[in-house]
């Protein structure tokens, strides 16, 4: 019996968690009441509020459940057909598969971020575990032999961070944009910026001069 109660804790969380996006999706941080979400819920405000005392505490609960799924899907990437068949997949899952409901709610918590501390830790954390993900995936990849290891992975990351970034700003403000489109684009670019890290000018200039210096006379 007591772990069934804590079971219908958990689906009765998630369900306020539910609730709590289609409200901030709907309506904006700011728009949606603790009230409003009551209603979504069909609950009680003490009875919610024994769970979630705010609104922050919602996007906490949320962004806690998304990183538990992105964890999830990083920890259990499949190399099998090589590392920019695994990325082309995530890219469309992220970026195409998502509902418009988790874009929108995305967008509204990075804009809340810039004005609301509390919004900004927990956008921040999520960030930095994105950022760590594609960081060690770029890393099997380099140890697989199939980007080159010269490559600058944490500039790639943040430019691959970028880049989605844009994709759901997209989504969230242009209802005719078809982010599957862009994909194959993407992927383009992506393989474009992990190929071997070209000679710069400058490096030639400063192995000549070093030539020089060496060259007796």
């Amino acid at each position: 019996m007591r772990r069934a109660n804590v079971q219908l804790r958990y689906d009765r969380r998630d369900e306020i968690l539910a609730a709590a996006q289609r409200c901030f999706a709907r309506s904006g941080f700011h728009g949606a009441s603790m009230q409003d979400i009551c209603a979504e819920a069909g609950m009680s405000p003490g009875n919610l509020y024994r769970y979630f005392p705010s609104k922050e505490a919602l996007v906490a609960g949320i962004a806690e459940r998304d990183r538990a799924e992105v964890a999830q899907q990083f920890a259990s990437a499949d190399f099998s057909h090589g590392f920019f068949a695994l990325l082309e997949g995530m890219a469309h899952h992220h970026f195409a598969e998502k509902s418009n409901e988790q874009v929108l709610l995305c967008t509204e918590v990075m804009a809340e971020a810039r004005r609301n501390p509390d919004i900004a830790r927990i956008s921040a954390a999520f960030d930095a575990d994105g950022k760590k993900w594609l960081r060690d995936l770029l890393g099997t990849a380099v140890e697989r032999g199939e980007i080159p290891a010269d490559i600058d992975l944490d500039g790639a990351v943040t430019m691959l961070m970028i880049i989605a970034d844009g994709v759901w700003w997209r989504r969230a403000l242009d209802p005719a944009f078809d982010p599957a489109s862009v994909v194959p684009v993407f992927m383009d670019i992506t393989r474009h910026m992990l190929r071997a890290r070209p000679v710069r000018v400058r490096d030639i200039a400063q192995d000549d001069e070093r030539e020089n210096e060496e060259t007796p006379r």
